[in-house]
């Protein structure tokens, strides 16, 4: 394995979690019989550049043809996604003049709300039945994965872009430096870049490593992404520090040509990283002990649950509550099932540890006494959907980034 940012083979093993299969194949009761690939999930750290990696064993073909997720059930995702319209139109000054295009725009979730401000946009779409309900929704879409082919058919055919978003896919593209060109190949000549992305600086300080899976090829500092999008002459001009994803950044970039100096948020935070030891080795070292000891917490709770007699049911089925149940080994003996608000996976089984998936009315009707909620990054919103556990006695539980109790 080579650095997909620099090249570089100096690369640094940070955390193994072993072979698992890709997080979004969930299994139909047909499959349940038939042998289930896995894959080595390790996370590697670049000596040289810093960008976290693991290797592109599947690829975005494989994962994003059909996929499992659609953005817009979660409503706390559907809000952000509101407001960051707004305050980007007011910000760039965006009208019925402007173009917006965002990359791996999933369901509309987002655009949407572009749409019915009246400014001209487009979806950029790989799923094609993700992307047939962003249709549905009234929402210009593609289904094509961005590359260079289709990022020059797009400005040729639409118009160059004044605003591109990509959120939470700067991840999920193991041709780093062709995407990042495409990126620039859709943005006018003073156009914005916006992309969300998971901080780094959670991921390893918090130890978040259930964020680590298939689809993520690599995870970003400010300053790994900054270097990244400097080899398509963009610079970074602003980032926010957002509560979304468990704790991410959004980062704002220009051309070089237009762009100006950076400002005091990104100064602040690359001190942030600095401090934390992000931008040397050293700071990586402990994520393998934060993982390993969040698994022996964790099952030692189930366990303990169990031997009390007490019923076990998860809630969601998210990517990273697969790298979660597959690295602790936790299977329908601790945990009887899963629900999830998707219909899509309603009746499947969760990769590797085959936990079914029921609707959500299932907990009510069961009335379990312990609620594990396996996309703890949304502990506000589940605590208030899932406060009716309560009227029974039932205990809603986050495992992460430690294992505690929902709080109100």
């Amino acid at each position: 394995m080579r650095c997909r940012l620099c090249d570089s083979d100096r690369l640094l093993s940070v955390l193994d979690l072993g072979a698992t299969p890709p997080c979004e194949r969930f299994l139909t009761a047909e499959q349940l019989d038939s042998p289930e690939p896995t894959y080595p999930l390790h996370l590697r750290l670049c000596e040289d550049c810093l960008l976290l990696q693991i290797p592109a064993l599947i690829s975005p073909e494989d994962t994003f043809t059909e996929y499992a997720y659609f953005a817009s059930y979660s409503d706390s995702w559907v809000e952000h996604a509101r407001r960051f319209v707004e305050e980007s139109i007011r910000r760039l000054g965006l009208g019925a003049h402007s173009r917006v295009v965002e990359v791996a725009s999933n369901d509309g979730y987002l655009l949407q709300h572009v749409a019915r401000a009246g400014i001209p946009c487009l979806g950029i779409e790989p799923s094609v039945n993700v992307g047939a309900a962003a249709r549905e929704r009234g929402v210009p879409t593609l289904s094509a994965f961005l590359d260079r082919t289709s990022a020059a058919a797009v400005r040729r055919d639409f118009g160059p872009a004044d605003l591109v978003v990509a959120n939470n896919v700067y991840a999920h593209v193991p041709d780093l430096l062709g995407f990042t060109q495409s990126l620039r190949t859709l943005m006018a000549e003073t156009g914005w870049l916006s992309i969300e992305v998971h901080h780094a600086l959670n991921l390893v300080g918090l130890g978040q490593f259930d964020t680590v899976y298939h689809e993520h090829f690599q995870y970003y500092t400010v300053l790994s992404a900054a270097r990244a999008l400097a080899t398509a002459g963009l610079a970074v001009v602003d980032v926010e520090v957002l509560t979304t994803h468990g704790g991410s950044i959004r980062i704002w970039a220009q051309p070089e040509s237009v762009a100006s100096s950076a400002s005091s948020r990104v100064r602040d935070v690359l001190a942030a990283e600095e401090r934390a030891g992000l931008h040397g080795v050293d700071g990586y070292r402990h994520l393998a002990e934060q993982a390993r000891s969040a698994r022996h917490q964790l099952l030692h709770f189930l366990l303990d649950c169990r031997d009390e007699g007490r019923s076990v049911v998860g809630y969601g089925a998210p990517g990273k509550g697969n790298t979660l149940l597959n690295y602790c080994g936790i299977r329908p003996d601790l945990l009887e099932y899963t629900v999830d608000r998707n219909p899509y996976k309603h009746g499947r089984f969760t990769p590797g540890t085959r936990i079914p998936i029921l609707e959500p009315a299932q907990i009510a009707k069961d009335r379990p006494d312990v609620v594990l909620a396996l996309p703890w990054n949304l502990e506000p919103e589940l605590t208030e959907q899932l406060g009716y556990i309560k009227e029974w006695g039932g205990e809603l539980v986050f495992p992460l980034p430690r294992l505690h109790p929902a709080v109100g």
